[in-house]
């Protein structure tokens, strides 16, 4: 099928764009009059770093060439910023005085510098075509600078207004989602890790994938549906789990523990008991490998979640004086220092590492044995 996407250049002046500017939650980002959506619902949000954003205006002040940016027209008349989002909010910031270079704002510049700045031409191509070349000409023009993720690309694919209202909830920066579960969670809200996060659980509940809750939801009037799941799965948590452990419980799968075992009623005091027992790694609990597993351990009573592996010294004593010292396999006597400790159950098949699932062996048939 042939392109109908017509690419044209044009030459604007900075005056132009930051005619109307405005960032709110009401009106969104948009400048050129108003004419111009700066960040469309497929856009991230703003993620250059100070460094980034302070280059850029000085490429502005020294008059040198700025990376080519894209719009495309809309079928309203107007524009959608394509590619270049993050160098027109920090030209606009600037210009609107939100931060300073050297100590500098736009408004202590003196008149001419200012002029200079409002004058300078950015090189924008405007974009005409039809949604779905929008959406893959945004993926070809965004590789050269910073990488969509996963998500983000899911964004383009399902724009409309339940994902506005989605990206309220879980992709700004001091968003709801952050505010009561920033101590779970993984990642970056303007990134969109939390939203990414919270769409994997909801799907995970429903038997599908991200793409299909997008797909099934785009088209909602708002995001209840997630909003309300997310919320029930931090209350349980807190709940569950009141004592936080920031590098224990940070970015563990809590809605995937939520559907499988939200249904269930738990003793919080007794859990907290239990999880400050398994920490102290006292002597009938040794090598909890995975201390981030106890959690799960918790929940579903599966003692490989904490890929606890070696049995206790007490445990093999009490395993060698049973046997009265002969290897469980070959009958023959050892040194305790001469036999090892094994799962007669083995571990991998869901052998407990305690003291009635432990059994003595010589060197040789425990070699023998390996996972038998």
């Amino acid at each position: 099928m042939n392109s109908k996407m017509k690419i044209k250049e044009h030459k604007i002046p900075v005056r132009e764009v930051f005619d109307g500017y405005v960032d709110s939650a009401e009106l969104g980002v948009r400048g050129y009059g108003g004419k111009l959506n700066i960040r469309p619902a497929f856009q991230r949000e703003f993620v250059y770093k100070p460094a980034q954003r302070d280059a850029v205006i000085e490429t502005v002040r020294q008059g040198f060439p700025l990376n080519v940016m894209y719009w495309v027209r809309n079928e309203e008349g107007g524009f959608e910023m394509l590619d270049g989002q993050q160098r027109t909010l920090s030209i606009c910031q600037y210009v609107n005085n939100e931060f300073s270079i050297d100590h500098h704002k736009f408004e202590n510049l003196t008149k001419e510098e200012q002029e200079d700045i409002l004058d300078y031409e950015l090189t924008i191509y405007i974009c005409e075509g039809e949604e779905r070349e929008k959406l893959k000409w945004f993926e070809v023009v965004n590789t050269a600078g910073e990488q969509l993720n996963a998500q983000e690309r899911r964004n383009a694919q399902y724009t409309g207004r339940w994902l506005h209202e989605a990206k309220k909830h879980f992709s700004k920066t001091g968003c709801a989602a952050a505010a009561i579960g920033d101590k779970l969670l993984n990642g970056s809200a303007i990134r969109q890790d939390f939203l990414e996060t919270a769409l994997a659980w909801i799907a995970d509940r429903d038997g599908g994938d991200i793409l299909d809750y997008m797909s099934a939801h785009q088209h909602d009037e708002d995001c209840s549906d997630l909003w309300g799941y997310f919320e029930s799965v931090i209350k349980w948590v807190k709940a569950t789990f009141p004592v936080l452990r920031g590098k224990l419980m940070k970015g563990l799968p809590w809605g995937i523990y939520f559907n499988r075992y939200g249904n269930e009623k738990r003793d919080a005091a007794a859990l907290e008991k239990r999880i400050t027992q398994l920490l102290r790694d006292d002597e009938d609990v040794n090598d909890i490998t995975n201390q981030r597993g106890i959690y799960e351990y918790l929940l579903s009573g599966d003692e490989r979640h904490l890929s606890i592996r070696r049995f206790s010294d007490k445990m093999a004593r009490t395993a060698y004086e049973r046997q009265e010292g002969k290897c469980q396999k070959c009958g023959k006597e050892f040194a305790i220092e001469e036999m090892q400790a094994d799962h007669i159950t083995p571990w991998a098949k869901g052998g407990k590492t305690v003291a009635e699932n432990c059994q003595m062996l010589c060197a040789d048939c425990n070699r023998r044995k390996g996972g038998v």
